[in-house]
């Protein structure tokens, strides 16, 4: 399964020009600084920029150099950064028109349905209440809940979490969470946010200048030294890992990734449970010995892989291997010349801070 994306699409002063080969499965972020296209892409899948090109989505070509199918007849779901409901109806009634939709275009949409995704999103308290008594975040669930309705082969979602503030974005956060790990429904999803990437996404393409900079899996791709795209203090790595231990005495746990493990605050996961690590690079200190003198307790022996100095000709950002891992540092020129970091050496990553992202 798979999603092939190629566009070409030139107006006064900007030109999209993309060639993607996207996993039919789990969720694609579209990531770059604003103006640099994503938004432009997601309505070329839409249909609702007409580009030049080709799209084939898990064995359908919804266009190629003959046939362009218009939107209301690709079997996708889009969720805008606003909402977008109908403000005179109720949520129920918001719901219905998403699943009347799918059954005017006979995709085949089950109505039994319904209920799972309601259940899904938390909309039961909610169905009869008017969108003007609806928090952002609830507006948005109602959205992607009547997008899911349509019956979708294909989820797009265009910077949903724009329009909430920092506490709701992480309110809403576990809804999309629960999106990625219960449906087996494609996503594609545009975001310039770094922390909303790295929680959500397991493919990433980054947007530069209407072009696909760089493209690949998640942890691969956000531990790249040479994206076009400077993260500055959003610079880090991600990776899978699992609790193995929870230590009630200190609040910690015990978590094992394919490098080794971490000790992290404990955020009540349970045993067993797989979860997302995330390191900043700033947060990664480097060492050519093991010290036990130190109020850090994580420190792993790796590899340095290559190193490229930063935007600032004072900083450096070296990447390392640990086990099967890649781990992002930052540290100043004069430190890593001290350290004598040279690909290939050997040394003790001292990581400052872990932090579960899901």
């Amino acid at each position: 399964m798979s999603i092939a994306a190629r566009f070409a699409l030139e107006w006064p002063g900007f030109a999209l020009d993309v060639d993607l080969d996207l996993p039919g499965r789990g969720v694609t972020a579209l990531f770059g600084q604003s103006g640099c296209g994503k938004t432009t892409l997601l309505r070329c899948i839409a249909g609702l920029e007409r580009g030049s090109g080709r799209l084939d989505v898990n064995g359908e070509t919804w266009q190629d150099d003959v046939r362009f199918v218009p939107t209301h007849q690709r079997a996708l779901g889009y969720v805008f950064q606003d909402a977008r409901l109908f403000a005179h109806l109720d949520v129920r009634r918001n719901l219905d028109y998403g699943a009347t939709r799918a059954f005017r275009r006979s995709a085949g949409a089950d109505f039994q349905h319904r209920d799972a995704i309601i259940n899904l999103l938390g909309l039961a308290p909610l169905l009869d209440r008017l969108p003007a008594r609806l928090s952002g975040g609830e507006q948005q669930r109602v959205a992607i809940a009547r997008a899911l309705l349509t019956a979708p082969r294909l989820l797009l979602l265009d910077e949903p979490l724009a329009s909430l503030d920092h506490t709701r974005k992480q309110e809403f956060l576990p809804w999309l969470e629960r999106l990625r790990e219960e449906l087996d429904i494609p996503m594609v999803y545009v975001s310039h946010a770094p922390d909303e990437v790295a929680r959500l996404a397991d493919h990433i393409v980054v947007m530069e200048a209407g072009r696909a900079a760089a493209q690949g899996p998640l942890a691969e791709t956000l531990a790249r030294i040479d994206l076009p795209i400077k993260l500055g203090e959003d610079a880090g790595a991600v990776f899978a890992a699992t609790v193995a231990e929870r230590d009630a005495e200190w609040h910690l746990a015990r978590v094992e990734f394919a490098g080794g493990e971490l000790w992290v605050r404990d955020n009540g996961t349970p045993v067993g449970r797989e979860v997302r690590v995330r390191i900043l690079a700033r947060d990664v200190s480097l060492a050519n010995s093991r010290h036990e003198d130190t109020s850090i307790l994580n420190v792993l022996p790796a590899t340095v892989q290559a190193h490229a100095t930063e935007d600032h000709p004072s900083q450096v950002l070296v990447q390392l291997r640990i086990g099967e891992c890649l781990l992002l540092s930052r540290l100043t020129r004069r430190s890593a010349q001290r350290l004598d970091l040279a690909p290939g050496r050997k040394v003790w990553v001292q990581i400052k801070a872990v932090a579960l992202i899901g």
